[in-house]
Order: C-alpha cells, then sequence, then structure tokens
C-alpha cells in the first residue's frame, strides 16, 4: 500500500527511562552517609516500581512489581493469585466492575489499583448472521486473549441477550481463537457468510454478586478514593515498560480519534495500537512520511491507504486543536 515514501525506512531513536528491577542497598551508619554526602553529589537511587491488585470478584490485595511487559503483568498478577495467566480475561483500573472505559491499556498510573477478570461460565450460543455487521467491537488484553469490549445498540448480537460486553471469544464455529490477535477475531466474524447459522463459544468473567448489572455496559466509577499519579506506566506488547510523563489532553483526543478510526476500518479497539500510531506521527511533515514510520513500527497490519490518511487528518486535527 504505498504512499512514494514507503519503500524508505528511516532510523528511529528512541529515548526511554526504563523500567528498574532492582533496588539500591544503603550500607553504614549516619556518619558514613554524612561523609559520602560530603565527598560527593547524591547519585539517584533507583526506584522499584511497585502495584496493588485484586481479582475483580473477590480476593486478599497481592502485590505485583518487576514486570516489562503485558505478558509479564499478567504472570505476575496469575502469580500473585496462584492461578495461570490465560485465566485473565482482561484488568481494570480502580474497579472491579466491567466497565471497558477503565479497561487497563497502555498507560498504568503510578498509584493505580488492578483488578483482574478470570474466566467464569462457558457458553455456547448459536447465531444466525441476518446482517453484513453483527454489531460487535473485539480488543484483546495482550495475551492472547480477545473479547468484547462493545455491544452496538439494535444491533444483530443486541437482540441476543446471553452475548455480553466483556465476554472472551473461545471460538468461531469449533475452531479456536484463542491467541489470535483482536483483528483477526473480527476478520473471522466478518467474513462469515451472510444468511448462515454459526457458533460462538464464550466464556464470560466470573462475577461477584454486587456485579450484575446491565449486559451492554460496565459500572460507573466510585472507587473516587484512588487516585492517578502524574506520572505512568507505559506497557507495550512489545518491548520495555518506560515510566513517562502523563500524555496530554492533545495526545489523548488524539489516541481516542485514532482508536475510533480502528473500530470504524476494522472492528476492533487497541488504545496502545493506537497510541503507537500517534507516536508515530510525531515529528512527521506528510502523510508519505507517516506511513513510512507505520511499516516500520507496524508493518505486520498493512494498513490501506484510505486509512492512513484518515489517521495523519485525525492526528493533524487534534494536534491542531480543531476537536
Amino acid at each position: 500500500m504505498p504512499l512514494g515514501l514507503r519503500g524508505r525506512k528511516k532510523d528511529k531513536s528512541k529515548e526511554t527511562s526504563m523500567l528498574v528491577e532492582a533496588e539500591a542497598v544503603v550500607a553504614g551508619g549516619r556518619g558514613d552517609e554524612a561523609a559520602a554526602a560530603a565527598a560527593s553529589p547524591p547519585a539517584q537511587v533507583p526506584i522499584r516500581l511497585l502495584f496493588h491488585t485484586q481479582l475483580a470478584h473477590g480476593s486478599p490485595t497481592g502485590r505485583v512489581e518487576g514486570f516489562a511487559s503485558v505478558r509479564e503483568l499478567y504472570a505476575k498478577i496469575a502469580e500473585a493469585f496462584h492461578i495461570a495467566p490465560t485465566e485473565i480475561i482482561f484488568c481494570t483500573l480502580n474497579t472491579h466492575k466491567i466497565d471497558m472505559d477503565k479497561l487497563l491499556g497502555v498507560q498504568i498510573g503510578l498509584e493505580d489499583f488492578i483488578f483482574a477478570h478470570v474466566k467464569g461460565v462457558k457458553k455456547e450460543v448459536e447465531v444466525f448472521k441476518s446482517e453484513d455487521s453483527l454489531g460487535l467491537t473485539i480488543t484483546d488484553n495482550g495475551n492472547g486473549c480477545a473479547f468484547i469490549k462493545r455491544i452496538k445498540a439494535g444491533s444483530l448480537i443486541d437482540q441476543i441477550k446471553v452475548i455480553c460486553v466483556g465476554d472472551h471469544i473461545e471460538s468461531i464455529n469449533g475452531k479456536t481463537v484463542v491467541g489470535c490477535r483482536h483483528y483477526e477475531v473480527a476478520k473471522n466474524l466478518k467474513d462469515l457468510e451472510k444468511g448462515q447459522t454459526f457458533m460462538l463459544k464464550l466464556i464470560e468473567p466470573l462475577k461477584s454478586f454486587d456485579m450484575i448489572e446491565p449486559r451492554s455496559k460496565g459500572g460507573s466509577f466510585a472507587e473516587g478514593k484512588i487516585v492517578r499519579g502524574k506520572e505512568t506506566l507505559r506497557l507495550r506488547s512489545k518491548g520495555p515498560a518506560t515510566v513517562e510523563e502523563m500524555p496530554s489532553d492533545i495526545e489523548e483526543k488524539a489516541v481516542k480519534k485514532v482508536d475510533d478510526l480502528l473500530e470504524m476500518y476494522m472492528g476492533i479497539r487497541d488504545l496502545e495500537l493506537a497510541a503507537t500510531m500517534v507516536e508515530a506521527g510525531k515529528g512527521k511533515n506528510n502523510p508519505d512520511e507517516f506511513a513510512v514510520a507505520l511499516d516500520e513500527a507496524l508493518g505486520d497490519f498493512a494498513f490501506p491507504d484510505e486509512f492512513v490518511f484518515d489517521v495523519w487528518g485525525a492526528i493533524g486535527d487534534a494536534m491542531q486543536g480543531r476537536f
């Protein structure tokens, strides 16, 4: 999908603040510390980041630290509660409810509390595809588990009350999609022939009694006493985690707009992917340069030209304050 300059690859240089795995150990008494301070300027002490977590349906509080990627975070949470990482469907921040607006994405505030939603009841649902669009938006947890993020009101799936937001899609017509990315699952659903019946195997998140709510959306954010820090931990499905400043309002608007375009073109929601695309657009002067940067960062997706132009326009509109 060339736009003119896509054949040229540009070197990228990223300066990041790596997540440090070790804590500094200070030896000696007060006299030794004073002498050392007088002899040389104080060195920066590495900080080991620590997050608190619970299972969303109820559990004691656990602690996780020393992770540098999404997969490692899920492994640490699973270790804290003696479960398999594959049992976790998704995580929410600062609420135990199934609230897709609080979904753990690319940023974790340094004071955020993590709630892990694990697999519960299995369901088999027969669906007659009477329309081209099912009305589903799919996302995944970055650890091989795709799930339903949104059900469009009045859509075909909206009429099937047993299918809910948060449900993990395990298989389609007997073919497992465990380990598939969200865009692969969305394509499989889109490619199903209209006028035919297909079978979905789903697993809903395990719920406590106070979490039983309307099927299409989670509860409101009630845990107001938990606040976000000014810095966040940026998680990536590939590459190390980094500590960064909170994204600006302009950057957040750009990411949300690109996420909307991902849903429109591909039927998926992925804030990490949207943020990566916005980051790729920084410092680019035209859509051709942007297309080259996208190919370098996300070449496996093979985005169509029309989508690339729309994303470029959305980023430009956000940066110019036109939203």
